[in-house]
């Protein structure tokens, strides 16, 4: 019998994942880096959804592409794959089964979707009381939204984010722009991550699993953090203001002689180290700019008159002079060059990972550091179906 992934914080923790796409998957490649047993049920023959979603496809040893995509293997390592069909009686029993001997359920159906099958849970419950049961769906369990489709792009834009990303209207280019990651379903996949282990907290304390309702709008209302707040307790809905802060000035990009660089002044003291360098050093006691709420006020001013000096110089040559007065500022990088930053390779943030058809796979690395329980990288994302017999081997005895 093959060992199941026994390291990490999360050790022994067995989870059944039905889920498919980025969310679900997100929280439960979160589990699984940190030591839990993720059990990753996929349709046979096609498996999850993203398997698809190419190209680019992961190269295999001779350079000619495979069949796993790129979108696929960035939500899904150190997991194992079933195929199982769960539109049969057949496979239906067979994941009642594993979820007996399961700790943590994830799935991402439509709301009810799962009850035809009886694996919801209502049903999975009476089976297994101590069950942790994570739902994530687009717009929660009840509501008068509760039947929609919910995806990404759609919720970043009702839940208000949209409204927030962009140039001003009137302006070029001006209009609601959506972030490029599917930010609202990672943020959602680690909302579920953190009730799941807050869930089996309780269960320790009480001996009683529990059902976990998420929703992408909800997270992705919740994560409008500062600026719902702007418009709950100031009662005017914030606006586009392209890379602009609503709350703090200087804090956004500025073009330079070769590009364009961030500067992102959070304190007055920053920001007349910032008037220094800029060979503006009355500008930090003049009455317009000295406090931040002052150059709130006086934005447009102040911030031409930045933009007309940081066009004097390169980037890097900006960026040099203000690290060395404590201005927080940086490039704006295109991801080769983040990936080629020195800091970005000191902390390990690329991994690369023994693959069964590739040779190797390149993969982001979790950015959780643990002293006693380091995230471990012991399985690559699974081909589909590559794990059945194992796992039906380790978590019913099958034979």
């Amino acid at each position: 019998m093959a060992d199941p992934i026994n390291k990490g914080a999360l050790a022994g923790l067995k989870v059944l994942d039905l889920s498919r796409v980025l969310a679900g998957p997100w929280a439960g490649q979160l589990l699984a880096d940190m030591g839990a047993d993720v059990v990753k049920v996929e349709r046979p023959g096609s498996g999850d959804d993203t398997r698809a979603w190419g190209p680019p496809w992961l190269p295999g040893e001779d350079g000619t592409p495979t069949s796993e995509s790129a979108y696929y293997l960035s939500a899904n390592r150190n997991k194992r794959s079933v195929a199982i069909d769960i539109a049969t009686a057949d496979g239906q029993a067979l994941v009642r089964r594993l979820a007996e001997k399961a700790d943590v359920v994830l799935e991402n159906f439509k709301v009810g979707g799962l009850a035809q099958y009886g694996l919801d849970y209502a049903s999975l419950k009476v089976l297994n009381p101590r069950l942790i049961y994570c739902s994530i769906t687009g717009f929660g369990q009840d509501g008068p939204y509760a039947q929609r489709a919910g995806y990404d792009f759609l919720i970043q834009g009702m839940g208000g984010l949209m409204s927030l990303t962009g140039l001003p209207d009137g302006e070029p280019g001006g209009g609601p722009m959506k972030v490029g990651v599917a930010l609202t379903d990672v943020m959602t996949g680690l909302y579920a991550a953190n009730a799941v282990l807050a869930a089996l907290a309780y269960r320790e304390r009480s001996g009683e699993g529990q059902y976990i309702d998420l929703a992408l709008l909800d997270v992705q209302v919740a994560v409008l953090a500062n600026q719902a707040a702007n418009y709950l307790v100031g009662g005017s809905a914030p606006r586009r203001m392209g890379n602009a802060h609503p709350n703090i000035v200087p804090y956004q990009e500025f073009a330079t002689a070769d590009g364009y660089m961030i500067v992102a002044v959070g304190n007055d003291g920053q920001f007349r180290k910032l008037c220094e360098v800029l060979g503006r050093p009355k500008w930090g006691s003049d009455e317009r700019y000295a406090t931040n709420p002052q150059r709130v006020r006086y934005r447009a001013e102040l911030v031409a008159g930045i933009h007309a000096i940081t066009v004097t110089r390169a980037t890097a040559e900006w960026v040099a002079l203000m690290e060395g007065a404590g201005v927080p500022c940086g490039p704006i990088n295109t991801l080769d060059r983040v990936f080629d930053d020195p800091q970005v390779q000191a902390r390990g943030m690329r991994i690369d990972m023994p693959h069964p058809v590739a040779g190797t796979v390149p993969l982001v690395a979790n950015p959780i550091r643990m002293s006693a329980t380091p995230v471990t990288y012991d399985r690559p994302p699974p081909m589909l179906g590559e794990h059945t017999a194992e796992v039906l081997a380790d978590w019913l005895e099958h034979r």
